[in-house]
């Protein structure tokens, strides 16, 4: 049974380190939410250690510039772990070829930034479809736009038998008040289609194996069961935690906010149903981060 919240400090002193999420939890994708930034700066007054872990599908250098322009203070907390970091290993190990085809906006391109982590990377170039041996996706080329206008390319790189790595696993993000589709979205579709897609954001381990290791380079020995992930979405988030047998505090007021009745904080009846519905149960439920 979900067990409903009213502030992270209730269970804080339970867990040693948070796995926090950004867009839905800390940030609405164009400012901070001054309560969670409370939050998570009084949790690490008190000794946590905060993660903040996000399928973005950027480096971690990128993901904190943009932080700072949502006023998101460097104080409330300690590391960065990024989809785009753990995809960007597997690009430059080689995990579609050498000749990609890139599906996304100018301003991903710092994706294939050089990635010193790789001893002798693949050399990567970006070529059009016809010339490809696999698929980047960051994003779709315009965000707002009916997935289905990829439908076509898409179904000509399955034909050519073209793995998709992809970014970010998200389906969708809300930036203030406006949803935009995410790389998530077409990886689904080209699943659907018989292609391979290839993940390494939330809920897949990659991302999770990489958290752990920024989190043993702030201070090592945490085991697993003093680790509390934190974030909104039910398909990422929440069953991420639970595959990695992580407790899970779930944010309802972010992408879920309809589908459970989340007003200041959720209704308990829309709430169980919800987590019946998609066969999840997160430890803990809370409005919204405070």
């Amino acid at each position: 049974m979900t067990q409903i919240i009213s502030h992270l400090s209730e269970i804080g002193d339970s867990y040693d380190a948070t796995f926090v999420d950004l867009w839905g939890c800390l940030h609405n994708g164009v400012t901070a939410f001054p309560d969670a930034v409370a939050a998570l700066q009084d949790y690490r007054r008190k000794g946590g250690i905060v993660v903040l872990l996000t399928n973005a599908p950027r480096q971690r250098s990128e993901v904190r510039k943009q932080l700072k322009k949502f006023n998101v203070p460097d104080d409330c907390w300690d590391t960065i772990t990024t989809s785009g970091d753990s995809a960007r290993l597997a690009m430059f190990t080689g995990a579609v070829g050498n000749k990609v085809y890139f599906i996304g906006q100018p301003h991903d391109q710092p994706f294939f930034d050089p990635l010193k982590l790789v001893e002798d990377p693949v050399e990567i170039r970006q070529v059009p479809l016809e010339e490809a041996e696999g698929i980047v996706c960051c994003g779709p080329f315009d965000p707002y736009a009916d997935p289905d206008e990829m439908r076509g390319p898409l179904l000509y790189a399955k034909q050519k038998g073209l793995k998709l790595l992809c970014a970010n696993p998200d389906i969708v993000v809300d930036r203030g008040e406006r949803r935009e589709w995410c790389a998530g979205k077409l990886a689904q579709m080209y699943e659907e289609m018989g292609g391979q897609s290839l993940y390494f954001g939330k809920p897949h381990p990659p991302i999770y194996d990489l958290a752990r290791r920024r989190l043993g380079a702030v201070k090592q020995g945490i085991p697993d069961s003093r680790i509390l992930c934190i974030g909104d979405g039910i398909l990422t988030d929440v069953r991420g935690a639970i595959g990695e047998d992580l407790d899970c505090l779930f944010i309802t007021g972010g992408l879920a906010r309809e589908e459970t009745g989340t007003d200041e904080q959720p209704d308990p009846e829309k709430l169980d149903a919800f987590l019946a519905a998609e066969q999840m149960s997160p430890r803990y439920a809370i409005g919204m981060l405070r």
